[in-house]
């Protein structure tokens, strides 16, 4: 009898379970197009002002690309990159925070194909920005480097990334 009556509880628990989670799905409203746009207005806003109170504790100078890439060149370099050309990086990638997520000292150099896409699209417009020895640093807001999601590694989502770069070679592809 116990063994029933544990199943008949199990049962009923179930079913108002699944009950109360169709009633939940048709109560929800969908989000409207416009309502999603201010909440990414709202959360690039949000972003651009981290990295403003970053550099401005930090007291750096940078300048910032219409699609919101910031970046200052330390060494510039010769020649200009173009797409189609392919560039190793050396690089070293941290958080806003400081903590360190990859370097190329141990992870080998960073080589691509610009404008084929595959890295991160911050990392692909200030690429565009250098040539050949250049030196630079990129600030990445999420949409710019891993997004909503990270990399599932060590870079969590909606993270801002700093790149500091070094370009060591280009060559035609």
């Amino acid at each position: 009898m116990r063994i029933f009556n544990l199943f008949l509880l199990i049962v009923l628990i179930s079913s108002s379970c699944s009950c109360q989670d169709k009633k939940n799905k048709k109560s929800a409203k969908p989000i409207s197009a416009e309502t999603l746009m201010k909440i990414n207005k709202s959360l690039v806003g949000r972003d651009n002002e981290k990295i403003k109170a970053y550099l401005a504790a930090n007291d750096l100078t940078m300048q910032q690309t219409k699609t919101g890439l910031w970046y200052v060149i330390h060494q510039p370099g010769s020649g200009e990159i173009k797409k189609g050309q392919v560039v190793s990086l050396k690089y070293n990638i941290h958080l806003l925070d400081g903590t360190m997520c990859y370097a190329s000292d141990s992870l080998g150099l960073k080589t691509f194909l610009v404008g084929q896409g595959g890295v991160e699209t911050g990392l692909e417009e200030g690429v565009l920005l250098l040539g050949k020895g250049a030196k630079a640093t990129f600030i990445m807001p999420p949409y710019q480097a891993h997004g909503l999601i990270g990399d599932d590694d060590k870079i969590p989502g909606r993270s801002i990334i700093i790149y500091d770069v070094e370009v060591v070679n280009v060559t035609d592809k």
